[in-house]
């Protein structure tokens, strides 16, 4: 606003004899103020605001006052927002009567003005008089959750309310058409947003933000810990990539002494085992006799009998074969399980050496989809003749008994800093962030990264097997994928996985445990000095470790995270077949010319390259995966997706046709990795050429 249009503004002001009755006689009759943006009606009403602050003696009371604020409050519905905050100050509406407010709420209410009546509540701070469930479930119902989240955002008591609320309508016998029949006509009525998968998000989202325990939540907590109980089962018996002893340690964490878990565990070993072996589990997790079908019971009275529990022969062909897997080439005794700081200062003192190499990985027990981030539970420290198993919780715990809590800070600190040490790992960014959880000191240590290297990074440049050919030339057993890809590249063989998914916080760890995290470090060092010696043949340039070290990762998925329950994507990163560079790029193209189909879990990116002039068709979150192949073969799409339904939906369509995109990067990077591989060139014109 120009200095002259200010000065105006003012001496208008001055003239009035009442200037708050002034401003409501102008913006009711004009219907400039009720556009978006900085409208002239704007401009007088803040301009009036800093003008009564210097000229306090202004304000009104009384009668007067109530009078106008009755008028005021009949324009804040149809106001935009920015005009909101400078009307409720000017005509001092947190003064007025509160039932007056509240009723004047109801009315909007009562009308159908759901989110004019929320945000009219959260500006007044209406919220502790009212019904918390009859002022959300409107806005739920048109996908309106953020306004929910700020409406109940600084009152504890209504969070909880809201999350029993919402707990309920998860529960499976609540049938949800009683909530959206009342509501029948709903304009901007989104059903497709307003189903248990939907709300139990929502649920998870909100005990995260608010810090409210989860317990609060009963079925919820229930219903997520059956898609851990239903994909462990399909990592053991399908997949076949999980340990036993690593099965029965997340099956028992999982279950506990939940009646209703027991009773699906029971059903799911049927399903999957025979009533000997189904009978031997339900003892091991403690499920009580008479929820056991006649069979099982059966069974398990011959076990008690036997007064033990016999070990039951394998009958799943599970592969326990390990001559095929990665070996560590140092002896076991070299591998030091470190609990007590005495034991890690003298770590320390080998890590910490100018001109060391050091593998570094880190272990957590999985999520499985529960609130909060993970915590790290084993950080590794490879040397090349001794690999550091270092104890985080315990040693965070004896460090704050004996008031030293910066010390594990301080040493990671020194190591990451240090631009002397090479440091390597995979996936650095995903690792970092679980330590930054962990402990809060830590947050800043990536931006401090010096001597750094992300092999991560260099997968994507190696050549070599992808994933599919490493999968039909190794026959049964599932595609190799991420580090263990790499190591077969190589290394010659694959890392064995299957204690990937460990309780990683239970102690004493397991052996297998110990040498798979060994592993894990100590590859590193060997895939890094095979590269080094010998990078022309892995296809990358001669001068690897110089380009290499120092060099960060650009914030690749965070690996083992299994927040979702699904496998990461191979590497996650772009899996367009075997890694062969193309003999010359793709023809340049415009948005215009680009249609995309977007699965599911990508629709900001979706929404993003729609502004940028993109042809884009996005998948509901209700929606099969499958189903993007469908449309992309009837329209002639390209296909946009993540992770494992990548595999799946790259087969149904042609070479080239579908692209895995990296889901921890923003929508905007997303966009740029799609845009610049497909050679899409976006001009000026075509921003927001396409209706949003």
């Amino acid at each position: 606003v120009s200095r002259q249009l200010k000065e105006e503004i003012r001496r208008g002001f001055a003239r009035l004899e009442d200037p708050l009755a002034g401003l409501l006689a102008m913006l009711e009759s004009s219907s400039d103020w009720k556009g978006k943006g900085h409208s002239l009606g704007y401009c007088i009403t803040t301009e009036l605001q800093l003008w009564i602050k210097a000229h306090p003696a202004v304000p009104q009371s009384g009668t007067k006052l109530k009078k106008l604020q009755a008028r005021v409050l009949g324009m804040l519905s149809q106001c935009p927002a920015n005009l909101l905050d400078p009307l409720i100050s000017i005509y001092q509406l947190h003064t007025a009567d509160r039932n007056y407010l509240l009723e004047h709420v109801s009315h909007l209410y009562l009308q159908g003005n759901y989110k004019e009546a929320a945000i009219l509540s959260i500006k007044l701070k209406l919220q502790p008089d009212q019904d918390v469930e009859k002022m959300c479930t409107p806005l739920l119902l048109q996908d309106r959750a953020n306004l929910v989240e700020d409406y109940v955002a600084e009152y504890p008591e209504l969070q909880r309310k809201l999350l029993q609320t919402l707990d309920t309508w998860c529960d499976p016998s609540f049938n949800i058409r009683d909530i959206t029949r009342l509501y029948h006509g709903l304009s901007r009525y989104k059903p497709e947003k307003f189903n248990c998968r939907v709300l139990s998000k929502l649920v998870f989202r909100l005990l995260e933000r608010f810090n409210v325990d989860p317990a609060l939540c009963p079925n919820v907590i229930n219903q997520r810990h059956l898609r851990t109980l239903n994909y462990l089962f399909y990592k053991r018996f399908v997949e076949k990539t999980m340990t036993e002893e690593n099965w029965a340690d997340h099956i028992q964490s999982t279950v506990g002494e939940n009646r209703w878990l027991q009773e699906h565990l029971v059903q799911s070993l049927l399903r999957h085992c025979d009533a000997r072996r189904a009978a031997r589990w339900a003892q091991h997790c403690q499920v009580p006799p008479e929820m056991l079908p006649w069979a099982v019971a059966e069974e398990l009275q011959k076990l008690h009998m036997q007064d033990r529990i016999e070990e039951v022969t394998e009958a799943d062909n599970y592969d326990t074969s390990k001559k095929d897997y990665y070996q560590l080439p140092i002896p076991r005794e070299n591998i030091h399980f470190l609990q007590t700081w005495e034991e890690t200062l003298q770590c320390w003192e080998k890590v910490l050496q100018p001109g060391q190499v050091v593998g570094v990985d880190m272990e957590w027990k999985p999520s499985f989809g529960m609130v909060g981030k993970p915590r790290v539970a084993l950080l590794q420290l490879a040397l090349k003749d001794e690999v550091f198993l270092l104890d985080l919780p315990q040693l965070l715990e004896q460090a704050e008994a004996e008031g030293e809590k910066e010390k594990l800070p301080r040493f990671i600190q020194m190591l990451y800093s240090d631009a002397a040490i090479t440091k390597l790992g995979y996936g650095m960014s995903g690792d970092l962030s679980s330590l930054a959880a962990t402990c809060s000191a830590l947050k800043d240590t990536e931006k401090q990264m010096q001597g750094v290297v992300d092999l991560l990074a260099v997968d994507k440049q190696v050549d070599g097997l992808s994933p599919e050919q490493s999968h039909k030339e190794r026959g049964v057993r599932q595609p190799e994928k991420g580090l263990s890809l790499l190591v077969q590249h190589v290394l010659g063989k694959p890392l064995d996985k299957t204690e990937q998914l460990s309780n990683w916080e239970k102690r004493p760890l397991r052996e297998e445990q110990i040498l798979y995290a060994a592993s894990d470090a100590y590859c590193l060092l060997e895939i890094y000095e095979r590269l080094c010696k010998d990078p022309k043949s892995f296809g990358l340039g001669s001068d690897l470790a110089e380009s290499l070290v120092g060099k960060q990762s650009k914030k690749p998925r965070a690996k083992k995270q299994l927040n979702k329950q699904e496998a990461p994507s191979p590497s996650g990163q772009e899996c367009q077949g075997p890694r062969k560079e193309p003999s010359c790029p793709p023809a340049p193209i415009s948005p215009r010319e680009f249609s995309v189909v977007c699965d599911n879990m990508l629709q900001g990116l979706g929404r993003y390259l729609r502004c940028l002039g993109v042809d884009v068709r996005l998948l509901d979150n209700e929606d099969d995966h499958r189903k993007a192949a469908e449309i992309a073969r009837q329209e002639g799409r390209v296909i946009l997706t993540s992770g494992l339904p990548y595999q799946t939906l790259s087969s149904q369509v042609g070479e080239g046709r579908c692209f895995s995109v990296n889901c921890s990067k923003k929508a905007k990077e997303q966009a740029l990795q799609v845009l610049k591989h497909f050679n899409v060139q976006v001009s000026l014109s075509d921003i927001f050429s396409r209706c949003q």
